[in-house]
């Protein structure tokens, strides 16, 4: 990760998985952390949720680190909420951990990160005639199979990354009319053949 770039990415641990293991808590947390600071009305609205719901659900988040305030914006009773993390990790000891509520909480993270990328690839899908041809021509939906061992797949993966850190320093300013948000998905697992 390039030192310029300050990231701030958690880890999580037991308690915090719980805490963010939720359908809805991980849609909010995606929307602060890519669309910026909103309120529980606004993001009820854009997620199809009732405002009841989404600020029950980002008290929750804010009591485990995930949001906070944004005292900046907002009037009188208004209450603006942001992402405080830039991202989270997620060791593998959450999978075989004793407490089976742990483990359940890891798989239900890891579905609902794959449900997330499945509709951010559907809506990509959905509205890319609405793009210029320049953005249609860089998008990518490539897959490869590769021969490797354990120990080769997680150096390809820690090289793509590092090469996807890269272009944060690269990064136009947000001025520039022709830069957009691009997303990157990685997906790399092992496969059995029949």
């Amino acid at each position: 990760m390039p030192e310029s770039v300050p990231r701030n990415y958690r880890p999580l641990d037991p308690r915090s998985l719980r805490g963010l293991a939720h359908p809805l808590r991980m849609r909010l947390l995606s929307a602060l952390r890519h669309d910026g600071p909103a309120t529980a009305s606004q993001l009820a609205g854009r997620l199809g949720e009732s405002s009841g719901a989404t600020s029950y659900h980002l008290r929750q988040l804010a009591a485990h680190g995930f949001v906070e305030d944004d005292p900046e914006r907002g009037k009188g009773r208004e209450r603006w909420w942001k992402a405080s993390v830039d991202g989270t990790s997620l060791d593998d000891s959450l999978f075989t951990h004793p407490d089976p509520t742990v483990r359940g909480a890891a798989d239900l993270y890891l579905h609902e990160v794959a449900t997330m990328h499945t509709q951010e690839v559907g809506t990509w899908l959905g509205t890319a005639r609405e793009w210029p041809d320049e953005w249609r021509r860089s998008s990518d939906l490539s897959n490869w199979t590769l021969r490797l061992t354990p120990a080769q797949a997680l150096e390809l993966n820690e090289k793509v990354h590092a090469l996807i850190e890269s272009y944060r320093d690269l990064a136009p300013s947000a001025e520039s009319e022709d830069a957009a948000q691009v997303r990157m998905h990685l997906h790399a697992f092992p496969r059995s053949i029949d």
